[in-house]
Order: C-alpha cells, then sequence, then structure tokens
C-alpha cells in the first residue's frame, strides 16, 4: 500500500511540473538541454544573474544600502539612527528600513552567534530614548523568534512577550509613529491575541496609517486560515481594504494577498491560477500597479507576487514587464519562503522567458520602461 501511494504521490508532481516545462502542440514550452542553441537565455535580457540578486530588499533603497554597509563595516549605529530619524513616520519607507535594519542585525547573529549585530545592542543602550532604536529593537525581537524558534515553545512565546514589551516603549518613545503597532501585529498573531484584543491594536494602527499596506499585510496573517480567523474573514478583510482605497493606492491588491496565503500545497484543479477568483484579484493587483506612483516603496512587494500567479497562469508577456520592472531583488514573497530564494526566482524568471520565446517573443519585443 505504501509503494501505491508514493507511486500516487509521484505521478502528481510529475503532472504539476507538465504543466509548466510541457505544452501540446508546437506553441508552447519544450524542454531544451543547457547550452542549446534554442534554449531561452535570460541574460539576453539584460536580466541579472542568479548570485547578483540582492535577497535582503523587495527593491531598491540606495541611501539604505549604503547606511547598512557602513554600519557592518565599523559597527557604528550612529548612521542608522540618523536615516531613520530623516524618513517620514507616516509612509511606508519608515516601516521597510526598520524591518531592514532589523534583519540585518538578526542574519549578523545567525552568522555570528553572541557576536553579531553588536551595533544594536549598543545604539539600544547609549541612546535608550531613541526611538528608531527601539523600534528597531521590537523588529528584531520579533524576527528572532520566528528565526530560531518554533511556534508555541517557551522562547517563543518568552521573545514575542519581550518584543511586546519593547513596542510599548517604543510606541511612548514616538506617539504618533505606526510603526510599533504594525511590528505588534506580528506579536499578535505569534501569541495568539483574542480578537478584540486584536482589533484594539488594529484600531490604533488605523487611528495613525490608514492606508498603509505594510500593516494591512501584517495584520492579513492574523485573519488568515492558518493562523486565528480563515479564507472568508481573510477575503472580507482584503476586498473591504481594497474597496476603500484611494486613488493610486496599492491596497486595491491586497485581494492577491489573500489568494496566495489560500493556495494550497498542492494544486490539483486545472487551471487554478486562471479561475475566476484568482482572475479578479489579479486584476486588481495590475490596475494598482499601473494606477502607483513609479517610486512607491510597496510597488516591488506587489510585482514580486503578482508575476508569480502572471508565470503560472501562463501570461509570459504581462509576466516580462514585471521582470524587466524589479528584476535585481528577491526579498519579497513568494520567494521569501524558500530556503533558497534567489533560485525560486530564477526558476519563475526562466519559465516566463521560454513562455515568451515560445510565443514569439524576444528580447527585440519586450518593453522596457
Amino acid at each position: 500500500m505504501e509503494i501505491l501511494w508514493t507511486l500516487l504521490a509521484l505521478c502528481m508532481l510529475v503532472a504539476i511540473i507538465g504543466r509548466f516545462v510541457f505544452r501540446r502542440g508546437g506553441g508552447g514550452i519544450q524542454l531544451s538541454r543547457p547550452g542549446a542553441p534554442d534554449a531561452a537565455d535570460p541574460a539576453a535580457y539584460g536580466f541579472a544573474l542568479q548570485e547578483e540578486l540582492d535577497v535582503r530588499m523587495p527593491g531598491p533603497d540606495q541611501d539604505l544600502l549604503d547606511v547598512l554597509a557602513v554600519v557592518q563595516q565599523t559597527q557604528d549605529w550612529k548612521p542608522a539612527a540618523r536615516l531613520l530619524a530623516e524618513t517620514p513616520k507616516e509612509g511606508e519607507r519608515r516601516w521597510q528600513r526598520v524591518q531592514a535594519f532589523a534583519g540585518a542585525a538578526s542574519l549578523e547573529l545567525a552568522q555570528r552567534p553572541g557576536i553579531g549585530g553588536a551595533w544594536l545592542r549598543k545604539w539600544r543602550s547609549e541612546a535608550p530614548k531613541d526611538a528608531g532604536a527601539a523600534q528597531v529593537h521590537a523588529e528584531f525581537l520579533v524576527q528572532q523568534a520566528w528565526r530560531s524558534s518554533s511556534v508555541g515553545q517557551d522562547d517563543f512565546r518568552i521573545i514575542l512577550e519581550e518584543a511586546h514589551t519593547v513596542c510599548s516603549e517604543a510606541a511612548l518613545l514616538a506617539p504618533g509613529d505606526p510603526v510599533p503597532y504594525i511590528t505588534e501585529l506580528a506579536v499578535a498573531r505569534g501569541l495568539a491575541y483574542p480578537r478584540p484584543e486584536f482589533d484594539q491594536l488594529w484600531a490604533k494602527v488605523m487611528d495613525r496609517a490608514p492606508h498603509h499596506m505594510g500593516a494591512h499585510l501584517a495584520a492579513l496573517h492574523y485573519h488568515c486560515e492558518k493562523w486565528h480567523g480563515s479564507r472568508a474573514q481573510a477575503d472580507e478583510f482584503a476586498t473591504s481594504a481594497a474597496a476603500r482605497a484611494p486613488r493610486g493606492s496599492l491596497l486595491s491588491a491586497l485581494p492577491l494577498f489573500s489568494v496566495y496565503e489560500h493556495v494550497p500545497d498542492v494544486v490539483l484543479v486545472s487551471d487554478f491560477y486562471r479561475t475566476a477568483v484568482v482572475s479578479r484579484a489579479m486584476e486588481g493587483a495590475l490596475h494598482a500597479v499601473h494606477q502607483a506612483r513609479p517610486d512607491d516603496p510597496v510597488l516591488p512587494q506587489v510585482r514580486h507576487l503578482l508575476v508569480f500567479f502572471l508565470v503560472r497562469a501562463e501570461r509570459w508577456a504581462e509576466s516580462m514587464d514585471q521582470f524587466v520592472a524589479l528584476d535585481g531583488y528577491v526579498g519579497a514573497l513568494p520567494w521569501t519562503v524558500s530556503e533558497d530564494p534567489a533560485a525560486d526566482y530564477t526558476l519563475c524568471r526562466a519559465l516566463a522567458v521560454a513562455g515568451y520565446e515560445a510565443n514569439g517573443g524576444s528580447p527585440a519585443t519586450l518593453r522596457r520602461p
């Protein structure tokens, strides 16, 4: 019986993979030998090599990269403090930079236990009233909880309880800043806040930043089926936010994130990525992308998830448009849930190139911004 189940699983896997690498007729994707003359070559489109992809961020932020380089080289926290102090608290950029600094410190500590991330510890001890330091510290603890432990374990709970305390300190240091409350949304998910307590926290976020995409993405996780809600609750939350989104807001793309959170581990439905629900969410995301400001810091995050769905729906030309706009960075969903984000992104991009060329596309016909 075990052999039969194993064979069945293998057949299902082959069928799923076959949806991408084989198509009936002469116009679909065909497997080619590496180096074959007719093999699709992403490099011909000017795309970055896999080893050149930046796994830290969803899109470009040169000021952040420059400061991170100085901080990590010198272990001096002051450039980070200056950058956050100059970053407006109302927008998405501050939240992204807090996440990036916290992630850098967490990764340093993982690579050099007991030593890495010393600049963050010095920042907190030498500038205890610095709101930016408290915000980065709180987010650092949240990332540490997920990086070093498992949900339900004692150390996971202890780290998140400490993060909750630091979130409260950060909120007192910067009363109008939504970032401490956005960080606490992850704490609420990990510690399973009761719904009334979560709603009170969400009200504080909405009072300070009602159209904050990062906050909505953090809250969406709480409402998902795998955490403390259901697919229906998550969809209602996402569609309500999209409906009240102002013109130019990327909140219109939130339903696509809800769809992604509820995609089954194994998709058995034929043309799942072309169903009405998925197509409607993709169209909402495409509309949001077209209406957004080119410099919106959340735009790359939406593009990354959008291209994941466009490739699976075999909408090759549209997916290539997105790859041109976002290539070079992979620090976003869906790649960050993988052990090798750059490899997963590169595979998806290669499928897009192959599908594009199989349907008559070429580097010469690709639209450039």
